[in-house]
This record gives C-alpha cells, sequence and structure tokens, in this order.
C-alpha cells in the first residue's frame, strides 16, 4: 500500500516560507510568461488601433499612418509606458535567463547547482534591467 502525502492545507498561507529556489524559479517563470502572454495581447491591440482597415482608400492609409505615428508618440511620451516597457524588458531578461537555465539543467548541465544558477540568473536580470534604465527614460523627458 503506498503512502499518502501530506500537502498541507489550502489554509495554511505560510508555507510560501518553506519554498527552496527551484519552486520560486518554476513560479517566476509561469508568472513571467503570462505576463508576456499578456503583453503581447494588449500590445497587438494598441497597435491595431491606429492602422487603417484592408482596401481603405490611399487617403485613409496616410491619414491612418499618422494616426498610428502620433498613437506611438503619445505613447512613448509617457513616463508610465517608460517605466512599463522596463518592466517588460525585466520580464524578458528574466524569462529568457531562466528558461535557459532550465534547459541546461534539463540536459543534465548544472544539476548540482540550481539554487546558485537561479540566484544568477536574479542578479543578471537585475543589472540588465539596472544598466537599460537610462536608454528607456532618456526619452520621456
Amino acid at each position: 500500500m503506498s503512502q499518502s502525502y501530506n500537502r498541507g492545507l489550502i489554509e495554511d498561507f505560510s508555507r510560501w516560507r518553506e519554498f527552496e529556489a527551484g519552486m520560486w524559479a518554476w513560479i517566476f517563470h509561469k508568472f513571467t510568461g503570462w505576463v508576456l502572454i499578456g503583453y503581447l495581447f494588449t500590445h497587438i491591440a494598441v497597435l491595431s488601433t491606429g492602422i487603417p482597415a484592408a482596401g481603405a482608400s490611399e487617403a485613409a492609409i496616410m491619414a491612418g499612418e499618422d494616426v498610428y505615428t502620433q498613437t506611438i508618440v503619445s505613447l512613448e511620451s509617457l513616463l508610465l509606458v517608460r517605466l512599463l516597457e522596463v518592466g517588460l524588458l525585466a520580464v524578458a531578461v528574466f524569462h529568457m535567463l531562466n528558461g535557459t537555465r532550465l534547459l541546461l539543467v534539463d540536459l543534465g548541465v548544472g544539476l548540482e547547482s540550481q539554487n546558485k544558477s537561479f540566484y544568477a540568473s536574479l542578479i543578471l536580470t537585475g543589472a540588465i534591467t539596472v544598466a537599460s534604465v537610462p536608454t528607456f527614460i532618456a526619452g520621456a523627458f
């Protein structure tokens, strides 16, 4: 007969303190994946508002190009949008680095040092994001 595994109660909210680096890596990877999917759909929806319909006249297309350009320029002038772009960069960089780390672990490389590689991916994500902040924020003022 098999023994049952005590997974704890759903009401035990303090269990997150017991998570190790591997669990946090899994949680952050899933979260960043959903954020990137949400961004993709939002990005398509926002950009499609400034694009004229197919089969439109040349004048409508030219006016549509102006609307598209004005939409992009007005969004890029907002500090909030620039800060969200920095956040998007952080999410994308972490997702890429952690995905590469997971691929290497699945191939058997670095099995012994999964915790260290997770923390390294966090530190590298932070360094890349902080180094990129001046580039993103520069055009907002």
